[in-house]
């Protein structure tokens, strides 16, 4: 069976579900207090939560994994980088109690390195690897397919650097161009080809 890409975002963000036929993977995991939104798309893709088989979060901002722990008390696995560990405590800074946080809890999670990930998407029929890609947040990550899509959440486009380090940036892109990414799939905007690196200063 093909592998699917479906878009069950909602609120401006973008979450995606990558499918071998029924192994399937959520990559970002909701704003808090709003998971019957996303299982309301979810359902409206005829997406079952059962099949989920695990869900990552590309890093750990409130819109791109607020609803992680709600998502784990129904049954999804979580799966979290080695290098996100120490950012989902942070997250409770940024909200409210109006936003209903559910806080994510270590018990349950499955923390696995990088290097780890390409058998583990492997066991659910993808063939990738998520890798780090810092430049937003030290925690962001992105997953890159063989086939060329690159989930990346927010990091910055190199030529719309602010407060970032650009040489972080920068070498984040790089990465995801020598892993032959030609697609991005980002956090709040429509896909697009990847962009050519920025001609260096003169």
């Amino acid at each position: 069976m093909p592998q699917t890409i479906v878009n069950v975002g909602h609120r401006s963000t973008n979450y995606w579900v990558i499918s071998n036929g029924r192994a399937r993977l959520l990559v970002d995991l909701g704003w808090p207090g709003m998971v019957d939104a996303l299982l309301k798309e979810l359902a409206r893709a005829d997406i079952p939560l059962a099949e989920i088989r695990a869900g990552v979060a590309t890093h750990y901002h409130i819109d791109h994994a607020g609803a992680a722990q709600d998502l784990k008390q129904r049954g999804m696995p979580l799966w979290v980088l080695a290098e996100q560990v120490e950012a989902i405590p942070l997250m409770k800074r940024h909200t409210k109690p109006t936003d209903r946080y559910t806080e994510i809890v270590p018990e349950g999670n499955t923390v696995l390195t990088c290097a780890e990930s390409r058998t583990r998407l492997a066991a659910l029929g993808i063939a990738g690897e998520i890798v780090p890609t810092p430049g937003h947040s030290p925690d962001s990550v992105s997953l890159v397919l063989d086939s060329g899509e690159c989930f990346i959440g927010d990091l910055t486009l190199e030529r719309m650097v602010g407060e970032e380090d650009p040489a972080v940036v920068r070498a984040s892109w790089d990465r995801l161009r020598a892993m032959g990414a030609h697609t991005v799939y980002a956090g709040h905007v429509k896909p697009y080809p990847m962009p050519a690196a920025p001609a260096e200063d003169a």
